[in-house]
């Protein structure tokens, strides 16, 4: 008797506890309004474009991003969607030159390279148009946003590195204070690819500078 109701046991468990599950997921609503990748985090490389061939680049000249957008999805299906934001950006461009190319006329000037780092700090605006094929149960899917991001610069500094010692310039009226670019960002998951090509230069005058930044583009809820 006692190995019937054990058996009877071990076959019933199961079911019931399955059942318990199934009724349990029935009862957890699904989110028909659900919104994605609302906070934002890039870190990225600046490999700039129009540098004067005299200047060369060294170390890592890194561009790091972070802030919040809101996913506005305009399809039933949720999959297409725009998103407004605002966001920091921190910019640090490096470079250097030799002196004797900054000095050319002066056959005196000793042969050094001048180490020079342009760092900014500014608020951005990013505007994009998404796509995604996510669903309300996983948020783990394939994307594809671009679009466009305009930044207020809100300091700027240009640091000079020597043999004579280091030197510091704010040089936030000689920059262009709004500065334009158009961006995209693709991957799955986690991992995502982040392009960004700036529209116009950096300086007002002089130098046309500009941004170019690869790297990679992380998402939270």
């Amino acid at each position: 008797m006692n190995f019937i109701r054990i058996l009877f046991f071990i076959v019933l468990f199961p079911l019931c506890l399955s059942a318990q599950q199934t009724e349990e997921v029935i009862k957890t609503p699904v989110d028909s309004l659900y919104r994605e990748d609302q906070f934002y985090l890039s870190l990225s490389y600046n490999l700039v474009q129009n540098s004067p061939g005299i200047f060369k680049q060294f170390s890592f000249s890194p561009v790091i991003t972070f802030g919040f957008l809101r996913d506005i999805p305009f399809v039933k299906s949720r999959r297409w969607s725009v998103a407004p934001g605002i966001g920091y950006n921190y910019n640090n461009i490096k470079q250097f030159i030799n002196s004797r190319d900054l000095f050319q006329n002066d056959p005196t000037v000793a042969s050094e390279d001048i180490r020079t780092r342009i760092t900014s700090h500014s608020v951005e605006l990013p505007l994009e148009v998404r796509w995604r094929n996510s669903t309300a149960q996983s948020h783990k899917f394939w994307r594809i946003y671009s679009g466009f991001k305009a930044r207020y610069v809100l300091s700027s500094k240009l640091v000079l590195d020597s043999s004579e010692g280091r030197t510091t310039e704010d040089v936030k009226s000689l920059i262009n204070k709004w500065q334009y670019g158009t961006y995209m960002t693709a991957g799955y998951n986690t991992w995502n690819v982040y392009v960004y090509y700036g529209l116009n230069p950096i300086f007002k005058d002089g130098s046309k500078l500009s941004d170019f930044t690869v790297g990679f583009m992380f998402y939270i809820l």
